[in-house]
C-alpha cells in the first residue's frame, strides 16, 4: 500500500497505546480515520484531539468479542466514507498466572478480545475489503493484526496471552498466504511488539461484567507486577512502533518487530523445536525476571 491520502483507516483498540498512535500518523498523512474502542472517555477526547487537527473521524464504541459489534462498525465506515483501505485489528488485554490458575471467565474474556476480535476484524474487513476493489480498479488495501512477541515466545506466567497471540500470529501468516494465492490487492502484516509503555498491563480497568474475574491468586498478582514493571520501563515508544508499523505497510513487509533484538531468544525456541530439546528458558537473557517471578510467587 503507497498511497495514504484521503484512504480510509480502521482502527480497533484506537483510543490508547499503539491504536492512538496509528490514528495519529494516519491523521498527519491525510487519511479519513474509523476508531473503536470500548472506552467511551478516551474515544472522544482522542477523537476530538484528532479533529482538531483536521482529521475526517468517525468514531463508535465497540467490544471487538462480538461479531455483529465489528460488522457494525464496518458499516458505519461504509456509510460514512464509503470504501475502508486499510485496518488495524489492534485491539487487545493482558492476563497472567499460572495457567492452571486462569479461570474460564479469563480465557473468555483474553481470547475474546486477542484472537476473536482479530478473527471477526480479520473475517469482515477482508470480504468488504473485495468488495472495494471490486468497484475501484486503483484498490490498494492492506490489513494489520496486532500479535506479541508472546505469540513467538512461551513465558511462564503468561499462559492465556501467549496461547491468544501465538494463534494471531498463525491467523496472519495464514491471511498472507491466501491472500497471495489469489493475488489480492490486499497486503497483511503482523505487529509483534516487545515491552513498550501502552495501557495493556492495566487492561482490567476495562473488562466486562460478563467475565469479571475472581480474587487474583498470588501468581497472578505476581504476574501483574512483573507486567507493569515491564511494560512502563520499556524504552521503545508506541510511536516509534506506530512509525515502524507505517513503514512496513509501505514496504509490504509482514513481520514488524519493535525489538529486533530479542529475535535471539525466538530463534533459540525454534532450534529447541528442530532439534527437539526441551523447551529452554525464555528469561535467560533477563534472569533477575524470573527471580522476581519466583519470589513474588512465595509471598
Amino acid at each position: 500500500m503507497q498511497v495514504f491520502k484521503d484512504r480510509v483507516a480502521v482502527i480497533t483498540g484506537a483510543a490508547s497505546g499503539f491504536g492512538r498512535e496509528f490514528a495519529l500518523i494516519g491523521a498527519r498523512l491525510g487519511m479519513k480515520l474509523v476508531l473503536a474502542d470500548v472506552q467511551q472517555d478516551a474515544l472522544d477526547k482522542t477523537k476530538a484531539e484528532l479533529e482538531q487537527q483536521g482529521a475526517q473521524v468517525l468514531a463508535k464504541l465497540c467490544d471487538v468479542r462480538h461479531a455483529e459489534q465489528v460488522q457494525a462498525l464496518a458499516d458505519a465506515a461504509m456509510e460514512r466514507f464509503g470504501a475502508v483501505h486499510l485496518v488495524f485489528n489492534n485491539a487487545g488485554v493482558g492476563s497472567g498466572g499460572l495457567i492452571w490458575e486462569n479461570t474460564q471467565a479469563d480465557w473468555e474474556w483474553v481470547l475474546g478480545v486477542n484472537l476473536w476480535g482479530v478473527i471477526h476484524g480479520t473475517r469482515i474487513f477482508t470480504n468488504l475489503m473485495f468488495e472495494c476493489a471490486k468497484n475501484d480498479p486503483q484498490f490498494e488495501g492492506h490489513i494489520v493484526n496486532t500479535a506479541s512477541m508472546a505469540g513467538l515466545l512461551n513465558a511462564p506466567a503468561m499462559g492465556v496471552y501467549n496461547v491468544s497471540k501465538h494463534a494471531v500470529v498463525s491467523l496472519t501468516e495464514t491471511l498472507y498466504q491466501d491472500l497471495d494465492l489469489v493475488d489480492a490487492p490486499i497486503g497483511a502484516s503482523v505487529l509483534c511488539p516487545y515491552f513498550v509503555p501502552t495501557g495493556i498491563s492495566q487492561s482490567h480497568r476495562n473488562r466486562p461484567e460478563d467475565v469479571k474475574g475472581d480474587v487474583p491468586t498470588s501468581s497472578q498478582r505476581a504476574a501483574q507486577a512483573i507486567s507493569d514493571k515491564a511494560v512502563s520501563s520499556g524504552k521503545v515508544t508506541a510511536q516509534e512502533v506506530a512509525e515502524k508499523t507505517f513503514k512496513a505497510i509501505s514496504d509490504k513487509q509482514f513481520y514488524i518487530f519493535s525489538h529486533p533484538g530479542a529475535l535471539g531468544n525466538v530463534q533459540e525456541h525454534m532450534e529447541d523445536i528442530i532439534l527437539q530439546r526441551n523447551p529452554g528458558d525464555p528469561y535467560k537473557a533477563t534472569p533477575h525476571i524470573r527471580e522476581m517471578l519466583r519470589t513474588k510467587l512465595k509471598t
